[in-house]
């Protein structure tokens, strides 16, 4: 599915403006829940991933009340990704609107974890 090694995240669709304009901002949060359902950011960074698996887990764990959008980012420095103690590793920095394009949109609510 992915042709590149970019990094990816996963964001409602009711973010795609801002994320379009703004880039990958925690702070920004606002316009609809996070994936795992937060109503505010569980941490300072942008949650990423590599791969398509984690793509997929991503969609199934949806908790926006609607459907997401999968996002491209570029130039994501390994070395500074941090786990969040769950096994999720996130990016403690912005990733500016430059460095991320829409890879998928609209992908609906996923049914059966």
């Amino acid at each position: 599915m992915f042709d590149t090694p970019n990094h990816f995240h996963v964001s409602s669709v009711l973010n795609r403006r801002s994320i379009a304009q703004h880039g990958l901002d925690w702070a920004r949060m606002s316009a609809a829940r996070g994936i795992a359902g937060s109503h505010r950011p569980e941490v300072e960074g942008i949650f990423v991933f590599r791969d398509e698996e984690e793509a997929e887990f991503f969609f199934r764990i949806n908790n926006t009340g609607g459907p997401v959008d999968l996002w491209s980012a570029d130039g994501v420095d390994e070395e500074l990704l941090l786990d969040n103690g769950n096994g999720f590793v996130y990016l403690p920095e912005r990733i500016p609107a430059t460095r991320v394009r829409l890879v998928r949109s609209d992908v609906p609510p996923q049914r059966g974890f």
